[in-house]
Formats: C-alpha cells, structure tokens, sequence
C-alpha cells in the first residue's frame, strides 16, 4: 500500500499553526512572487524561513509554489526565490514552467521538484515524461476520474498527489488564463483568451 499523505496550503502563520495543529503532514504556501497563490497572503525570505523552521520542528514539510510561467526576463529572479528556499531548508519545490524545473533538477538535485498541476498531467504518457525528465513528485490535473488516478498510480513510480477539494476557477488545471477572462482569478489580468 501506498503512503498517504496530507498536505495542505498555507497563506499566513495563523494558517500554518492551524494546518500543522491539525494534523498536516506537509503544507505549501508562496512566496511574493511567482505563484499561482498571487491574490493570497505570501511570504517573504524571511518569513519563509520561520515557517519552514516552525513546520520542521513539528515534523510537518514544507513546498514552495513557484507555479506560473516564468518569461525570460524573470528567470534569473525565480532561481533566486528558488536558491533562498533551499537555504532555508524547503523539502520541495512545485513548478509549473518546464525550463525552470528543468534549470532547478539539474542545478539542486537533492531538492525534489513536483510538476504543479498547473502543467495540466492528465494521462499516463504526461506522468511518466515527468519521471522521465527528474520530477519527484506529479501533482494530477484536477479533472481526473477516481479511475484515471488509480490507473495512473498502478502504472507508474513517481509520487503522485492529487486535490481532494477546492478549485475556484473553472476546474480545469492549467487553464488559468481562460479563468481570468471568465473570473478575473489569475496571476494577473490578461487581455486575450485562448481556445479549449
């Protein structure tokens, strides 16, 4: 049998001590820039470190969200918000940007990288490319059936982890931009929209 384990988002440390005092194995929160979380509370550096301090005196892991596209431009950043967590001791890394994750498994590789959900895994072939380029971890679209996952889960041996509720867009990972024009819930406000 598989190991569970629960893992729930954090946004502020009143989040994290609730999460953590009621039984979280692990928590995810972002810090204050490239993550899906944009219209959350984040963290800074340094108050990324007392929360990663806090959960692992508890025994309880921390992820990072570094889940959005990242352009050009900011690439150089992202590595940096990426190289500070893993100083200050994060367990894991979720990235929706294939060039990032790619930069991150090669330049940290004992830090365990999970493909967000925002990269839309939604079949077997997704799962094991993922495996195949150094994810540790995949994180399954949401719309999966109960029997896709467990398909999934039988046929390969990645950690797979997959959301047991939420969703304030429209339910489809990875589709945040076609949420914003419906919405208005994305990283930020984007004037086209993009074919389903």
């Amino acid at each position: 049998m598989k190991k569970v384990e629960l893992l729930s988002p954090v946004g502020d440390f009143e989040c994290l001590k609730a999460a953590v005092q009621n039984g979280a194995n692990s928590v995810y929160f972002g810090a204050n820039s490239f993550n899906a979380r944009a219209s959350a509370t984040n963290f800074d550096i340094d108050e990324m470190k007392k929360v990663i301090q806090y959960a692992k005196l508890r025994n309880v892991k921390t992820h990072l969200t570094l889940n959005t596209l990242i352009k050009s431009n900011e690439f150089e950043a992202a590595v940096q918000v990426a190289k500070n967590a893993y100083e200050a001791g994060i367990d894991a890394i979720i990235v929706q940007d294939l060039g990032l994750a790619k930069f991150l498994i090669k330049y940290f590789p004992d830090l365990p990288i999970h493909a967000s959900t925002q990269m839309t895994i939604h079949n077997l072939e997704g799962v094991l490319q993922c495996e195949k380029l150094g994810f540790k971890r995949v994180v399954l679209s949401r719309e999966l059936s109960l029997e896709e996952i467990q398909y999934i889960c039988s046929n390969s041996k990645i950690e797979i982890e997959t959301f047991i509720h939420g969703a304030l867009c429209i339910s489809y990972s990875g589709q945040c931009l076609f949420s914003s024009m419906v919405g208005g819930r994305s990283r930020k406000p984007w004037k086209m929209c993009t074919t389903l």
